[in-house]
């Protein structure tokens, strides 16, 4: 059964009748060239060119207003200009138009005034039920209705043929240059569009459109920001279920670029490390060239994916063979080696082959097509490899050699339907195409080759995988105070959330400072506890390894006075007396407010790990505790946690709980946590816990 949201973007994805408003007599004008497409390209349904001023517009009857147009209106194309756009958008709620495709610009991504013209828009749309694709976009199609309501002209130059890939693009002029791509590819599809400023109709309600259509099995998409997350995860997670794979692009990574994707289409661009992890945690494979969406999408499109990760390589130069093995070590593709007996075999079929994987059969092949037939049988057979990749440099420019090619490669596609297989080879069109037709991916470069198996690879892992459940807030989570808390107070607070912390004192007396120390036991390590004071150790304000009631003492009132020193003015709320605590692994665990996604946990290694190498990994709160094992899993310095160098492994059972409740405390805290800073957070060996030994917690101003 359809959902609503499927259900109210049919009429402007599958329209049967299309009016255009501000339509022009001369097809290259931007109210003319969906006109000029609509009519010439064979649109099955209704076109209504509407404007007061002809009685005609390029040979078809033209209506003075939409009011004017006798029947039903699926879809109006609106080409006019920004001044008069909110009363022609009432206009067609009036007439009970059902969707709008908004060419218009001059809205939010332009002007305060612009941004109130474009909120007004919305009502319209949240008003009248009637959805609104824009402003400030390229249009929409759907090449299976030919349904061209774009002023692109590059469908002037190829009309793409009927497919099953449906593609989404917030930038209406990429989104041109990438049909031209995925066309001149040979690619297939049935939905393009481009959604512009997004008043109403959102990048995700398009991906979700497209999920749940039976006619599209690819979804590629070129995004900017995102604003509203919700959307986004229900839309990948709705393909997901669906076993449909999404390809993304995702641009405004860098500062600039994120600020000239506000600019553009007045959107978040969020964190790139945090968009990273959302797309791994629903299945989202992220390209990061316009030529990997296009690879990718295409390999998708044959829909045949490995059941695991183990590649053969075949190929008839040792040097592509190398370069090849090279790509697939880059994305810890396992080329495993063939098998020691049937390595004997292959060298006495060609004794100058290399037979470990990858299978070089020199030219020898040449003299006797079944030898390649052999080698392919060998690794599927014995070496049990989930894909085959194969470097035959330019056979296909040679019609005779293309078919003595397929004569050898057909039995084995035959005998193995299931395990896909690429080619790097390139030549005439005709001749790629008789590969494509027995199944077969072809690409020029041998490394994209390897790299579009191994996405295909990662896709299929993870339609097996379910998404994780986010789990439920509890009501007894702690909330964090307005005022600014000191490395006591946030300790506390943690502890509360359920991030272990150490045993400890805060006194306000030398004396106080001897007995607590006493008390907790020896050797102690002391801190100045101040809201004023965040870097601690700069002023002289912590004291490491104090054994003696006496070195306690002297500790507090030196604290005392390097803090007066440094900041005369710095309340001071006493000194933190607590447990030294040794051995373990340090790590980092924080969170912080992300413009698209809200609060975000991070996770690293502490020292350099996180701050020089970068070795850190992010997730979108709240996430449960097998989540967090898997974010542990992910840093490179995974092997130091497990046990490195004799060291016992650590707890990392503890860290995933330490890590869930953080998430879970953060999400709690939406609205007036900014950030969190425990670290260090050591790790101590399996099955003896984890603790915090500082914190810092900063609430959201105002």
């Amino acid at each position: 059964m359809s959902t609503d949201l499927y259900k109210s973007l049919k009429p402007l994805f599958r329209p049967k009748s299309i009016a255009i408003l501000g339509a022009s007599e001369e097809p290259g004008r931007i109210g003319g060239r969906p006109v000029q497409l609509l009519k010439d390209f064979g649109f099955k349904g209704k076109i209504y060119p509407v404007n007061p001023n002809r009685e005609t517009v390029q040979g078809l009857q033209a209506y003075p207003s939409v009011d004017a147009i006798k029947g039903g209106v699926d879809q109006a194309i609106m080409a006019v200009p920004a001044k008069i756009a909110l009363d022609v958008a009432e206009q067609c709620a009036a007439k009970g138009v059902k969707s709008i495709v908004a060419f218009t610009s001059g809205f939010a991504e332009m002007s305060s005034e612009g941004d109130a013209a474009q909120q007004r828009l919305s009502e319209i749309a949240n008003n009248s039920g009637m959805r609104i694709l824009g402003p400030n976009c390229l249009g929409i199609f759907s090449g299976q209705d030919c349904a061209w309501s774009t002023f692109s002209s590059s469908i002037l130059h190829g009309r793409p043929k009927d497919g099953r890939i449906g593609v989404v693009s917030q930038s209406g002029a990429f989104g041109a240059h990438f049909f031209v791509l995925l066309r001149e590819r040979g690619l297939g599809f049935n939905y393009w569009a481009t959604t512009g400023n997004e008043c109403d109709v959102q990048f995700a309600d398009c991906v979700r459109f497209m999920a749940e259509d039976d006619s599209t099995d690819v979804i590629l998409g070129y995004m900017e920001g995102c604003r509203d997350v919700e959307k986004l995860y229900d839309a990948f997670e709705f393909a997901h279920s669906k076993g449909k794979p999404i390809v993304m692009m995702k641009v405004g990574n860098s500062e600039i670029g994120a600020h000239a994707a506000a600019s553009h289409t007045a959107s978040l661009a969020g964190s790139n490390e945090v968009y990273d992890s959302v797309f791994k945690r629903f299945n989202v494979y992220r390209a990061r060239t316009a030529r990997e969406l296009v690879d990718i999408g295409y390999a998708c499109s044959f829909g045949q994916y490995p059941k695991g990760d183990r590649l053969g390589i075949v190929t008839v130069s040792g040097g592509a063979g190398v370069l090849m093995a090279d790509a697939a070590a880059d994305v810890d593709f396992n080329v495993a080696p063939m098998p020691q007996k049937t390595q004997k075999m292959l060298k006495e079929l060609i004794p100058f082959a290399g037979t470990r994987n990858p299978v070089d059969t020199t030219a020898m092949f040449y003299n006797d097509w079944s030898l390649l037939t052999k080698n392919f049988d060998a690794m599927l057979t014995d070496g049990n490899y989930d894909s085959i990749a194969s470097f035959f440099t330019s056979f296909a420019f040679s019609d005779d050699l293309t078919d003595s090619l397929m004569e050898a490669i057909r039995p084995i596609r035959e005998k193995f339907p299931d395990r896909p297989m690429a080619l790097s080879i390139f030549g005439n069109a005709h001749n790629i195409q008789k590969l494509e037709q027995e199944g077969i991916l072809a690409f020029e470069d041998p490394a994209e080759t390897i790299w579009a198996l191994n996405a295909l690879a990662r896709l299929h892992a993870g339609f097996q995988r379910k998404i994780p459940s986010r789990p439920k807030i509890p009501a007894s989570t702690p909330k964090v105070p307005t005022k600014a808390l000191n490395e006591y107070e946030a300790k506390r607070l943690i502890k509360k959330a359920g991030i272990p912390t150490g045993r400890e004192s805060l006194v306000k007396s030398p004396a106080d400072a001897a007995k607590a120390a006493t008390r907790i036991g020896f050797p102690v390590v002391m801190k100045i506890v101040s809201p004023d004071i965040l870097h601690k150790t700069e002023i002289g304000g912590v004291v490491l390894n104090l054994n003696s009631q006496s070195a306690v003492r002297k500790a507090y009132n030196d604290i005392i006075a390097n803090a007066k020193s440094a900041d005369p003015d710095a309340r001071i709320d006493g000194v933190l007396v607590a447990k030294m605590i040794g051995g373990g692994v340090e790590t980092i665990l924080g969170t912080f407010r992300d413009p698209a996604f809200g609060p975000v946990v991070m996770f690293g290694l502490g020292g350099i790990f996180a701050e020089a190498l970068k070795d850190v990994t992010f997730r979108v709160a709240p996430f449960g505790v097998k989540e967090a094992t898997e974010m542990i899993r992910e840093i490179k310095g995974y092997t130091i946690l497990q046990g490195a160098r004799g060291a016992p492994p650590a707890d990392v059972p503890a860290l995933a709980k330490a890590l869930s409740n953080l998430s879970i405390f953060a999400a709690a805290n939406a609205d007036t946590l900014e950030s969190v800073d425990v670290n260090p957070f050591v790790v101590q060996p399996k099955g003896k816990g984890a603790v915090a030994l500082d914190a810092l917690i900063v609430p959201v101003k105002g």
